[in-house]
């Protein structure tokens, strides 16, 4: 059989699109061709084909990559969605939490509220017992009878202690008008409460914390928290009033003496002697007076008791524990 020539056919092979199979096809055939030519188109032949696969490698590789990128694209979106929720989430969380905390807050207003007005109330209640225990034992008394004047020596005195504690030890109705008897019941009692009421219805006293003593020469006792008190005058007008003893005269607040009663400061800003019949006073020695009375003035003598020493006892009552 004769063999074909093909070489000048060569040409009409499309050097892209064949393959090593038609390349070895080709080389049955007896080509008038050198060897090395064979040797250079068949290595041109395998990297066209190597080209090729580069090439199908690249595409998977773009393709890849754009699949990649739209899977970050999705990534992204998604992170933004998620951002965008949580962004949701955390604001309506926050609001709830707002809303939440304003009713505690509300809650916790009502409830102090509430328990504020209860503890007011009790404390209300309790001072209302407080009060009217002590209102009682003013129940015996021929001076107070007033509540108005309970709650001002409450107030004054300060010493619910004392006030639940006290009693009339002393009475010049009662047990005489002489001091002698007078120091047999109120001496060595510390704090001791000294109302009188005088027969033109002047009502004052005097209180002190450390009390008389029977000291048969005299003596004065140092006392920063005694006091001077007007509860009434003679028109029944006066708003009750306290006065405190003077800085520097705290050394003379009281005076204890056998041959006197109750005697409150140095100049006599009351006092009374043996018989407790009549009284004096000259207000403004030793205790702070009201403005515009002077002590050793007719005001500073009257405040009291309406005269320096013409007015009379109606009843002296004397309280200590």
């Amino acid at each position: 059989m004769k063999k074909k020539r093909l070489f000048h056919s060569f040409s009409l092979f499309d050097k892209d699109s064949i393959s090593k199979q038609d390349f070895d096809k080709l080389k049955q055939f007896d080509f008038f061709l050198p060897n090395s030519f064979l040797i250079h188109f068949e290595r041109t032949i395998f990297e066209i084909q190597d080209q090729t696969k580069i090439k199908e490698k690249e595409k998977k590789i773009k393709r890849r990559d754009k699949r990649i990128k739209s899977f970050e694209s999705e990534i992204r979106n998604l992170k933004s969605e998620n951002k965008k929720k949580e962004k949701e989430i955390e604001e309506k969380w926050k609001k709830e939490i707002e809303n939440k905390e304003k009713e505690n807050q509300q809650m916790k207003i009502e409830i102090e509220d509430k328990w504020k007005k209860e503890v007011e109330d009790l404390k209300s209640k309790f001072e209302l017992m407080e009060f009217q225990k002590n209102f009682l034992q003013f129940s015996d008394s021929e001076i107070i009878k007033d509540i108005e004047y309970v709650k001002k020596l409450q107030e004054w005195i300060n010493d619910n202690d004392f006030f639940s504690k006290m009693k009339k030890g002393f009475s010049a109705k009662r047990d005489g008008f002489n001091s002698q008897n007078w120091h047999k019941a109120v001496d060595e009692k510390g704090k001791t409460l000294v109302i009188i009421k005088t027969k033109d219805n002047f009502i004052f006293g005097g209180f002190t914390q450390v009390g008389f003593k029977y000291a048969q020469n005299g003596e004065f006792s140092n006392d920063s928290n005694a006091f001077i008190f007007s509860l009434r005058n003679d028109k029944g007008d006066r708003i009750p009033a306290k006065f405190t003893i003077k800085q520097g005269e705290e050394q003379n607040a009281i005076y204890s003496s056998s041959s006197y009663g109750p005697f409150f400061g140095k100049g006599y800003d009351f006092c009374f002697y043996s018989d407790l019949q009549p009284g004096y006073s000259n207000f403004g020695y030793s205790y702070n007076p009201p403005n515009g009375i002077t002590y050793n003035t007719d005001s500073g003598k009257s405040y009291l008791a309406g005269s320096y020493k013409s007015w009379v006892v109606d009843e002296l009552e004397t309280y200590f524990i």
